[in-house]
């Protein structure tokens, strides 16, 4: 394990006991969050995307404010839904981000998840989908928004323009270069992480695979590791692809920690989302010393170069900051982790 950070679901709304925190809550705290992340040393703070939820639902402008408030740590989303986004404003606003963050922007894009709706892409205006989950629509965006991350022209220029004029296809504006190698897609099972690596993009994988098999949940995510670093191998790319896993992990070290995780610890599920056979990784909750001897055994995080902690943002920033320093000086030196 390289590098480590946290990915942030972004709940919002009533907390128990008359408490409730707001979107603005949310997002201000992330903020916060990020900075003392920056200052620990930890390598990245990731963002969850879901329409029609309370939960973080447009991600540049938070990022923006993370990028213009922080000096080192990457900031980056697991995922955006491309079915459910315009790809060329998309590729403007993320190449904007990334030049205020002096290129620490790590884009995780995908298919997306599970809804709260009924083809709520269709509400953004982007109808005709074969797939009832939009998979076709998502794909033939992000072939788009590629293109414009590349800097290829994507309109002609007007010879009569009194704003330059010119002939031929001009890119999108802003144009961040190093952007391409920064794009991730969030692959849920083989297929998709094979396709991912004969794209050339890195490799996102959650705590959930909407596959199931005859081994427990890590040694499948480490075969979907191995089937897209081969298709990025053969397909000639150049250059190492990144690959990231998010992981439920928690260090009991206090008893406050122990009354909210204590017990949590469970093993793989198998079920049934979005009309798949599906398998959830299990969450790990437990001592430091106990959970470095897990964690070296997780054949997925041992294989990836990146892990994403999911953290309970509800419980708010000094907590969790508290779990990623725990976590940065009991655990992550004994996977291989140096701190920035």
């Amino acid at each position: 394990m390289q590098s480590f950070g946290t990915l942030s679901f972004g709940h919002y709304g009533p907390l128990g006991g008359g408490r409730i925190l707001t979107a603005g809550d949310s997002m201000k705290q992330a903020i916060d969050l990020a900075q003392g992340m920056d200052e620990l040393g930890a390598n990245g703070v990731y963002f969850r995307v879901h329409h029609f939820a309370r939960q973080q639902a447009a991600p540049l402008p938070l990022l923006a404010a993370i990028a213009a408030t922080t000096k080192r740590i990457e900031i980056g989303t697991g995922v955006i839904d491309m079915h459910y986004e315009n790809p060329l404003y998309l590729a403007e606003e993320a190449a904007a981000v990334d030049l205020i963050s002096d290129g620490r922007l790590a884009l995780g894009v995908s298919r997306g998840s599970p809804e709260s709706v009924v083809r709520g892409y269709e509400a953004f205006g982007y109808t005709g989908a074969n797939d009832p989950r939009g998979a076709d629509i998502a794909r033939e965006h992000f072939s788009t928004f590629l293109r414009a991350v590349e800097g290829e022209g994507m309109a002609e220029r007007d010879p009569h323009s009194p704003f330059g004029g010119g002939t031929g296809p001009q890119r999108i504006e802003p144009y961040s270069p190093g952007l391409r190698s920064r794009i991730w897609w969030g692959a849920g099972n083989s297929e998709t992480a094979e396709w991912a690596g004969r794209t050339g993009v890195n490799l996102m994988s959650s705590t959930l695979l909407t596959e199931s098999g005859d081994v427990p949940f890590d040694e499948l995510q480490a075969r979907q590791i191995d089937v897209f670093r081969n298709a990025w191998r053969d397909a000639g790319h150049a250059g190492t692809p990144r690959v990231s896993v998010s992981r439920s992990i928690f260090p009991i070290t206090t008893a406050e920690e122990d009354m909210y995780f204590g017990g949590r610890q469970d093993g793989d599920q198998v079920g049934v989302i979005d009309g798949m056979r599906s398998t959830f990784g299990k969450t790990y909750a437990a001592a430091p010393d106990v959970l470095v001897e897990q964690l070296l055994g997780d054949a997925a995080i041992q294989s990836a170069d990146t892990l994403m902690l999911t953290i309970p943002s509800q419980l708010g920033v000094e907590f969790n900051l508290r779990i990623v320093e725990s976590f940065a000086k009991h655990v992550a030196p004994s996977l291989g982790w140096k701190p920035q």
